[in-house]
């Protein structure tokens, strides 16, 4: 509740400033969500001089800022040290779980880049996707593309949604935070999916080669 009446006050102050800022730190820490503010923001076009469009776009700002850090993180720092990161004090202050991290990482590598478009409207992923990006080495425009057509497609989504609700738009992050909740537990069943999967197929491409070598 704390961060929900803080996320109200900075845009009722600050107008679509406040929505470039309050995206940005989103994408860095994941537990604000990007649903209450993007839906409130939204109403806030039916009742202040805030439109669709410069919300929109103040979002997009905000969520490719966010990405690019993160993406700058997963280049700068080698697995290991990014673990490290994670797990000491630094990683609990952002929030910031390692497993989230290597859900997002496993989606990567089963997906590949095309994961940074379309992760951006999925819970949880849609910030972290930006570390395995950098860590893979993917290049920086087509990263930069991506991020922007995804989060753009993201925010137009909610700030729609919220624009649409009007003072209802409370219902519209409930229905979210609902779909969030069953979203985890699919991307921790598919995780584990694809680490099976890559086992298996490991070792019978081992099998393989063995019997090719007798």
């Amino acid at each position: 509740m704390a961060v929900q009446q803080m996320v109200l006050d900075v845009l009722g102050h600050f107008g679509a400033w406040g929505v470039f800022f309050l995206i940005a730190v989103e994408n860095l820490f994941p537990p604000i969500p990007s649903e209450v503010i993007l839906t409130f923001a939204g109403f806030l076009t039916s009742c202040t001089a805030l439109t669709v469009p410069a919300v929109i776009a103040a979002a997009t700002g905000g969520s490719v800022a966010g990405a690019v850090i993160l993406y700058g993180l997963g280049r700068a720092l080698s697995p290991a040290r990014l673990n490290a990161l994670l797990s000491g004090p630094a990683g609990r202050r952002l929030k910031l779980e390692q497993e989230d991290v290597q859900k997002a990482a496993d989606w990567f590598s089963a997906h590949g880049w095309p994961s940074v478009l379309y992760c951006r409207c999925i819970p949880i992923l849609r910030s972290l996707i930006s570390i395995p990006a950098g860590m893979a080495g993917m290049r920086f425009v087509p990263f930069l593309v991506l991020t922007t057509a995804g989060s753009t497609a993201w925010n137009l989504l909610l700030v729609g949604l919220g624009a649409l609700a009007g003072e209802n738009w409370p219902v519209i992050t409930g229905a979210l935070a609902q779909v969030s909740d069953a979203v985890k537990w699919i991307l921790a069943a598919a995780a584990v999916g694809a680490v099976l999967f890559r086992t298996v197929r490991k070792r019978r491409i081992d099998a393989t080669r063995s019997s090719g070598v007798q």
